[in-house]
Order: structure tokens, then C-alpha cells, then sequence
């Protein structure tokens, strides 16, 4: 049995839940939770609610039968906290950018602020370029648009020659997409040098304001 946990407060950005919302469904599935003091820097040492990734994946299963069954069935009525939340913003975050520049991060998250703060575990200068609003649906075809040119190194990793080219490959594909019906903030360059946080092209959203604070 897998003995390694995540927090509940990570397990709700993955899966894309307001943590209110994952503990109404931990107690109807009946995974306990157990309060630990975190490693992790950000949290200085808080007691956090934690899920074992032995439960975590019976978890997303759960839930990703719940959302097809709401996609297939007119009939069948799906609890609210199971449907996931379907805007937010797509990153780039660049992972080493004093070691190695090239190596950079994409992908769809709620809460961008925790999703740094989970990054800056394994990777503690990650630096967060740019969001734009989007939806859940779009991830995977905006990856595999905006990394075209690029060397994949894992699941969402990749590695680049020229990160401003990535960026502004993801400004050309949000600035064709439709309006996020959301009221979702953005961040330019919030922790990035300016090198790396291009002006946006005409069309992108973004606020250029930093992301408010996680639930």
C-alpha cells in the first residue's frame, strides 16, 4: 500500500474541485483524512488536512465516472460538487530559470497560486511567466499547439530554446478562442524577469494583475 499522501488543499487544484466542495465527497466515499504537519516551506509547518494516494485514485476515478455519466445521461442528476470546475487559466511557468531556462511548465489549473506553491516543492525558484482565462477542454489542444517546436520531457515538461516564442504562441491561441465566461484574473510576469513576459498580442486576456490568494 502507497504510504506517500497529498493535502487535500492539492488534491482539490488536480482535480480541479473547491476544497469545500472534496470534503463533502471524501466523507461520502469514506476516505478519512488525517491532519499533518506539512514540509512544505509555504505552509511553515501548518497542520493540514491529507489524503493518501492510495485513496486519491479510487478518488478521480470517481469522479471522472460522475462526469460521464452527467455527459451521457439526460436522465440521471449529478451532486454539483462533483462537477469540476470548468474555468481558470492555463500557465507557463518556467521551472529552473538560472540553471536551466528552457525547461517550462504548461497546463490548466483553478488556483494557480497553489499549483505554484505544489511546483516550488521539487522546483524552488519556478517562476511563473503568464496565465491566460481558459477552459478545462482546451488543455490538451493548447499543449500540443504552444509546444509544437518544443523537446518533450514529461506529461506537461518541456524544454525550449526560446521561452518568448512560447508565450507568444499561446497568446496567438487564447486571442482566437472564445470569451471564458468567468470571472477569472490573470497574472504577466508576476514572479518572471521581464525577458520572459512579452506584451500580450492583440486579443489576449489577461489582467495584468497577480492571481488572488487560494481558498
Amino acid at each position: 500500500m502507497n504510504d506517500e499522501r497529498i493535502s487535500v488543499i492539492d488534491a482539490a487544484s488536480e482535480l480541479g474541485l473547491r476544497k469545500s466542495a472534496l470534503f463533502k465527497i471524501l466523507g461520502r466515499l469514506g476516505i478519512e483524512t488525517r491532519i499533518e504537519r506539512s514540509d512544505k516551506p509555504d505552509h511553515k509547518g501548518q497542520a493540514i488536512a491529507h489524503i493518501s494516494l492510495h485513496d486519491f485514485e479510487p478518488l478521480s476515478q470517481e469522479l471522472a465516472s460522475k462526469n460521464a455519466a452527467s455527459s451521457t445521461s439526460e436522465s440521471e442528476t449529478i451532486d454539483a460538487e462533483y462537477v469540476p470546475v470548468e474555468a481558470g487559466v492555463f500557465y507557463l511557468i518556467q521551472l529552473e530559470p538560472q540553471h536551466d531556462p528552457g525547461r517550462f511548465k504548461v497546463g490548466f489549473v483553478v488556483s494557480i497560486s497553489e499549483r505554484l506553491r505544489s511546483h516550488r516543492c521539487s522546483a524552488p525558484f519556478a517562476t511563473l511567466v503568464r496565465t491566460w482565462p481558459c477552459r478545462r477542454v482546451w488543455e490538451r489542444t493548447a499543449i500540443e499547439c504552444v509546444t509544437s517546436r518544443c523537446e518533450r520531457l514529461h506529461t506537461e515538461v518541456f524544454r525550449t530554446d526560446d521561452l518568448d516564442a512560447v508565450a507568444a504562441r499561446c497568446d496567438q491561441f487564447f486571442s482566437i478562442m472564445p470569451e471564458v465566461m468567468r470571472n477569472v484574473q490573470t497574472v504577466e510576469g508576476a514572479d518572471a524577469e521581464p525577458a520572459h513576459a512579452p506584451e500580450p498580442s492583440t486579443g489576449a486576456a489577461t489582467s495584468g494583475q497577480p492571481s488572488p490568494p487560494a481558498e
